[in-house]
């Protein structure tokens, strides 16, 4: 049964790579717009070239009005006019004015690398070369496809984040709402189900089955008090945790498969701060799941040990196992790898341990056909 926020990814998937495109189009675009004034200004620069090639060949008594007005437009280029021996003989719109003589000429170089140098026939039997660097604005563009992309991506990052809050406030409130109406769905019933028992005392106070009846009853009221704690502040006290445990493990004991081995070990007494009706919960899922893997007969372990300041639960079976591909979604809501069931009982059992006793619970090892671990750690108190 596939999850029941499989849609929801879709639209996350589709979403992201609505993103990327948009990346992709902003950047080329930036980078057309880049090229496409790169070519202006080497425009630019063939036809200062050609003013230089006026005022280098044009008589002394000749007009350089036209020339000295094409030469003075460029403001932003830097250029270098040098031989072909990088001796500079002029420069325009350099980083700064105190170069060296062989600072220039090794800024010349530097350009030459950059952009074709621009040849300049004197006439007078020697050349001169135009050596340029791109302009300012030039450089500051070439940045700008990554600063957009940044932009983007961190734009697009900031909302799948309000997406992703916004879906797990909506589970909160569906998981609140469903089990708060489920406590107050239970609540009519166990109570006249328990006025009931007390007047079977009454009238047969030798049946045994009447205490077999209450004991009963009263599981289903301690139930009903687990699911209106949920979405409540969860009050933790300290508590022995052997104690807990060994308590549910004897609970299951006598409602699972007798071919099933349900044993509990642990190698010394702790104590945590728990909510003990939720991490009874958790136990008692724990072995339905572990139960529920075990077709015939088999084994199902729960080892309670410590170390530094942390408790560790292992629930171990050697049931089916779990598939890799489904390691990753055992504890999300909605999945469930059973032909019947909602998906919702490792969920919850997450829940209990990361936000009620703020300790940790995952899938230790799991190997097709041979069996599965989970683990829960807990602070010790």
């Amino acid at each position: 049964m596939a999850s029941i926020y499989d849609s929801q990814n879709s639209f996350k998937y589709t979403f992201i790579v609505l993103a990327i495109l948009i990346v992709l189009v902003s950047v080329g675009v930036s980078y057309t717009l880049i090229d496409e004034l790169s070519q202006e200004e080497d425009v630019k620069m063939e036809l200062w070239a050609k003013a230089t090639r006026q005022l280098a060949s044009v008589a002394p008594e000749g007009d350089f009005a036209m020339a000295n007005e094409v030469v003075a437009t460029n403001t932003t280029i830097p250029v270098i006019l040098a031989d072909s021996n990088y001796q500079v003989i002029a420069h325009r719109n350099l980083p700064n004015d105190n170069y060296t003589p062989q600072e220039l000429s090794n800024l010349a170089r530097e350009y030459a690398q950059i952009n074709e140098p621009i040849l300049i026939d004197t006439g007078l039997g020697f050349s001169q070369y135009i050596y340029y660097d791109d302009s300012v604005l030039l450089k500051a563009l070439t940045y700008y496809p990554f600063v957009l992309s940044m932009v983007l991506l961190l734009f697009f990052v900031m909302i799948l984040i309000i997406l992703y809050i916004t879906k797990r406030a909506e589970q909160n409130r569906v998981w609140v709402g469903l089990t708060k109406e489920t406590a107050h769905q239970l609540g009519t019933p166990i109570s006249s189900l328990l006025a009931w028992v007390e007047i079977l005392k009454q009238q047969y106070p030798d049946d045994m089955m009447i205490p077999e009846m209450s004991k009963d009853i009263n599981r289903l009221r301690t139930i009903a008090d687990r699911f209106s704690q949920i979405g409540s502040k969860a009050e933790l006290e300290l508590t022995e945790v052997n104690e807990v445990v060994q308590r549910t493990v004897a609970y299951m004991r006598k409602r699972i498969s007798r071919q099933i081995d349900l044993k509990f070990e642990a190698t010394g007494t702790y104590y945590a701060m728990m909510n003990v009706p939720l991490f009874e919960w958790v136990i008692e899922n724990l072995c339905r799941n572990a139960t529920d893997a075990i077709e015939d007969e088999g084994e199902i372990r729960l080892f309670l040990t410590a170390k530094d300041a942390w408790i560790y639960i292992d629930v171990i079976d050697n049931g089916k196992g779990i598939a890799k591909q489904n390691l990753s979604k055992v504890f999300r809501p909605g999945f469930t790898t059973k032909k019947r069931g909602w998906g919702l009982g490792l969920s919850l059992v997450y829940r209990i341990i990361h936000e009620y006793h703020k300790g940790r619970i995952y899938v230790r090892n799991s190997e097709v056909n041979v069996g599965t671990t989970f683990r829960i750690e807990l602070q010790k108190a």
